[in-house]
């Protein structure tokens, strides 16, 4: 009988309350979250984007070229350049669980941020060139020009505070085969980037 008496009053609430309550619970919580069989043995090529809060920056970019002078160039600029003021939440996490691409396989690229004003990038870029293997020198690593994010709004005065958390559980990815990036994020203007560069050699 109270569970109903307090169900009737939550719904006797006016709507302008209930958006209220809504806002100041997306003001403190960031979570993101990949869980269940969530994409368990997909193949093939993988990405995702996952963000909670505000201002943040995501990116997967996949390159592949194949020929007697294949090659490949990625380039990637991630800004945001209007000024804001935010406060950070008092609650921010970002994790993996479950049996989450368990048994998958391939390319998987994965951005997990929650909080202010982060960004993440994942760029993998493979040439199969029949002039045979070439050494990955300076220049060579150049060619995926990155940049990590400027100008982004201003978090406020930068003082750590509430919970911050990130991680993978131990049954999540368990199988997994081939190439993983993984940029998990919790808290306020982090910059982190996974650049993967393959040179192999084709059948003359």
């Amino acid at each position: 009988m109270k569970r109903a008496v307090l169900l009737a009053a939550w719904l006797a609430l006016p709507a302008t309350a209930l958006a209220d309550d809504y806002s100041g619970m997306l003001a403190y919580l960031d979570v993101t979250r990949i869980d269940g069989r969530a994409l368990a043995g997909a193949n093939g090529a993988i990405a995702i984007n996952q963000a909670a809060g505000d201002l943040n920056i995501q990116a997967n970019l996949h390159g592949m070229a194949s020929g007697d002078r294949a090659d490949v160039a990625i380039a990637a600029r991630q800004q945001h350049s209007n000024d804001v003021v935010l406060s950070a939440p008092l609650e921010a996490s970002a994790h993996i669980a479950g049996q989450a691409l368990a048994g998958a396989s391939g390319i998987a690229s994965i951005n997990q941020a929650s909080g202010i004003a982060n960004t993440t990038l994942n760029v993998v870029s493979a040439t199969l060139a029949r002039q045979g293997i070439r050494e990955s020198d300076d220049t060579a690593l150049a060619a995926s020009d990155i940049a990590s994010a400027g100008g982004q709004g201003d978090t406020g005065d930068g003082v750590a505070a509430g919970i911050r958390s990130v991680g993978v559980s131990s049954t999540a990815l368990r199988g997994f085969d081939g190439v993983l990036q993984l940029n998990q994020i919790a808290g306020a203007r982090n910059d982190t980037a996974n650049v993967l560069g393959l040179v192999v050699q084709g059948n003359p």
